[in-house]
């Protein structure tokens, strides 16, 4: 991992409660900075499954109202539908060759849906909003 050093004036209030902090827990004061600006970041969607990644980098350059769109966002019920409808089929072993392949790009397409609603919602909180826990269908 490439490291860059920043000069960062702090308030002297921020530096002692890090440096104590630091101290006590027995970290350098560089981890314990390091540390703090990871949980104060925004959320990183480069743990994400690769083929998802694009997609949630992308919802960091948007604004308030679009990541609210997708926070709120539903599938279809005819997609929820069919969905539902193939897992049960690929439970009694009944899917055809076709109906594997469908299953897997509906699987992948939900995943994908839910990953961006979540990280919509951690963009939101970390922007100061109050984001409510998300509704069961």
């Amino acid at each position: 991992m490439t490291v860059k050093d920043i000069v960062l004036p702090l308030p002297e209030d921020l530096y002692v409660r890090l440096e104590q902090t630091a101290r006590a827990t027995k970290q350098s004061l560089t981890d314990m900075l390091v540390r703090a600006v990871r949980a104060g970041s925004p959320p990183d969607w480069s743990q994400a499954p690769a083929a998802f990644q694009a997609d949630l980098a992308a919802l960091d350059r948007l604004d308030d109202d679009a990541l609210w769109r997708i926070v709120r966002s539903q599938r279809s019920e005819a997609d929820a539908a069919r969905l539902q409808e193939l897992l049960e089929k690929n439970a009694d072993d009944a899917l055809t060759a076709g109906e594997h392949l469908e299953l897997d790009a509906q699987v992948a397409e939900a995943d994908r849906f839910m990953l961006c609603k979540a990280h919509a919602a951690g963009l939101l909180q970390w922007r100061g909003h109050a984001v409510p826990p998300f509704e069961r269908p």
